[in-house]
């Protein structure tokens, strides 16, 4: 069982590399002159409203948004379904087992998706670059919270919040900054996991990922704010949900590898 896990360990953690070793492409090296003009142009006033908009998304969705995020799928179903995976996974563990173990995560993640990319577009259309953030938070949350559950994790403690939110800086961060993110999204599941004590300050955590969330954001919110030009900026929003999803699954199937050995 161990030798067969490991092997599917080291496929994530390929998968895992590749991410964190990505080169820019062509489209993307061809865009950036003129991304890096766009973001020249952002007064530094709309920065600074994004990133408190992303803040009081964040606040908002942890104090009292989970229990409405919860409506718009079946936990108990989800939570039903690993643990017969999981049971299935105990009795046989094979490249069948643990496909059925990430069936969910992936359905959740091409639905969600394609929510982010209609609502951004139909927001842009008509000039909102703003008012959307809550509902995209909930969004990229929503989509966590069930990747999460699809491996037998649960989401309301504090100090898987504070996992989440470095999963999400992790997922839009670039270079050294996204390695540094990547090793510390690994310390705090291993304390997690292991019951050891988890220091943070969850004002600091919401605020640090609300300014990163924000950068990732910027030119696409300040395109979206133009009427029509905006549906372009909704691009972004199956981008980043792309990013966060994919980055999550491979961490989260890790930790219940990792627990299984």
């Amino acid at each position: 069982m161990k030798k067969i896990i490991d092997k599917h360990i080291k496929k994530l953690e390929n998968k895992e590399q590749k991410i964190l070793n990505k080169k820019q492409g062509i489209i993307e090296s061809r865009l950036k002159p003129l991304v890096d003009k766009v973001k020249s142009k952002v007064p530094e006033a709309m920065k600074s409203t994004l990133d408190t908009a992303f803040y009081k998304a964040f606040q908002l969705v942890f104090e009292n948004g989970t229990k409405y995020i919860e409506k718009f799928y079946n936990k108990e179903k989800i939570q039903s379904n690993h643990n017969i995976n999981d049971f299935s996974i105990d009795e046989s563990v094979n490249r069948k087992t643990i496909k059925e173990m990430d069936k969910h995560a992936q359905k959740s993640k091409l639905i969600n998706m394609s929510i982010s990319t209609l609502e951004g577009a139909g927001l842009g259309i008509i000039g909102m670059g703003l008012p959307d953030i809550p509902l995209f938070t909930a969004m990229i949350l929503k989509t966590i919270y069930e990747i999460s559950l699809s491996y037998g994790y649960l989401y309301e403690l504090d100090d898987e919040k504070v996992y989440i939110l470095n999963l999400i800086c992790s997922a839009l961060s670039i270079g050294e900054i996204q390695k540094k993110y990547n090793l510390h999204v690994d310390e705090i599941s291993y304390k997690i996991d292991n019951n050891m004590q988890l220091d943070y300050d969850m004002d600091k955590e919401i605020l640090n990922t609300s300014k990163i969330m924000s950068d990732s954001m910027l030119t696409s919110k300040f395109v979206q704010g133009i009427p029509l030009v905006g549906v372009i900026g909704s691009i972004t929003n199956y981008t980043v949900i792309n990013k966060i999803s994919k980055y999550s699954t491979i961490k989260y199937k890790k930790r219940y590898l990792n627990r299984k050995k």
